[in-house]
């Protein structure tokens, strides 16, 4: 199967690291113009050379995403970049504290909220009416297994991926009939830096948690994900896709 984007435009956000990382640079191989979007600028800006580096085209872009404002920035860049937005990759997330309701800090419910709910919507609400001017696009939001599932002492993270599903069904009712597909991904427990500081003995057990018997790789979520963005996939619309290694079978 040949998936290519020669002449689109993308922006993928969280893309300084990790899934998003693999996302911007498998998107830059596919032919697309790329805004690489990071809280980090510096790591944005890495990994559009690496892109520019092999042939690409390929942009860094910087800013808070749970700021309205840089997202809408961040769509405006991207639209100067290529004359228009085709594809976009709501992907920055963050984990935030470890702790049972009954004590989860107020600030880290909203600073959670605000990057893995919040920052969907904005992306959502600015790269719309750009797809609507050129006839259509799509969307990916990343999701979780926790999307699906409840998980101790992740009470924010859980609420967020939730809650991302309910916006990405609407608005794949919403603009279905006007051309633009959305669609959800929602990985299990990937190998990323995300996961650098956790203890040998929380690695192991959430690697035993997989009956495949390892974590996922950032190169696995980004083929499912371009699939989705890819024409190959135009009947696809208003889901969640797993990826898993069948976590959630059990």
């Amino acid at each position: 199967m040949n998936i290519t984007f020669t002449g689109k435009t993308a922006l993928v956000t969280g893309a300084g690291s990790g899934i998003g990382e693999a996302i911007a640079l498998a998107l830059g191989h596919a032919g697309a113009r790329v805004v690489v979007a990071d809280l980090d600028f510096g790591k944005a800006d890495a990994v559009a050379d690496r892109i520019v580096a092999s042939g690409g085209q390929a942009a860094p872009g910087g800013g808070d995403v749970s700021n309205p404002e840089a997202v809408q920035q961040l769509v405006a860049e991207a639209v100067a970049a290529g004359g228009r937005l085709d594809l976009l990759v709501n992907n920055a997330g963050i984990g935030g504290p470890q702790l049972p309701l009954g004590e989860y800090p107020l600030d880290g419910w909203r600073q959670v909220m605000g990057v893995n709910l919040d920052a969907v919507f904005y992306g959502l609400r600015f790269a719309i009416p750009e797809m609507l001017k050129t006839g259509g696009g799509a969307i990916v939001n990343m999701a979780s297994i926790l999307g699906s599932l409840g998980f101790a002492n992740a009470g924010a993270y859980v609420a967020a991926k939730h809650a991302l599903l309910g916006l990405t069904k609407t608005a794949a009712l919403e603009y279905a009939a006007r051309g633009i597909r959305v669609n959800a991904v929602g990985p299990g427990f990937i190998d990323t830096p995300l996961l650098d500081g956790l203890p040998p003995g929380t690695k192991q057990a959430l690697v035993a948690a997989h009956p495949v018997g390892r974590l996922g790789q950032p190169e696995e979520v980004a083929a499912l994900t371009l699939f989705l963005l890819s024409d190959h996939a135009r009947f696809i619309n208003g889901s969640y896709h797993l990826i898993d290694g069948g976590y959630c079978a059990q």
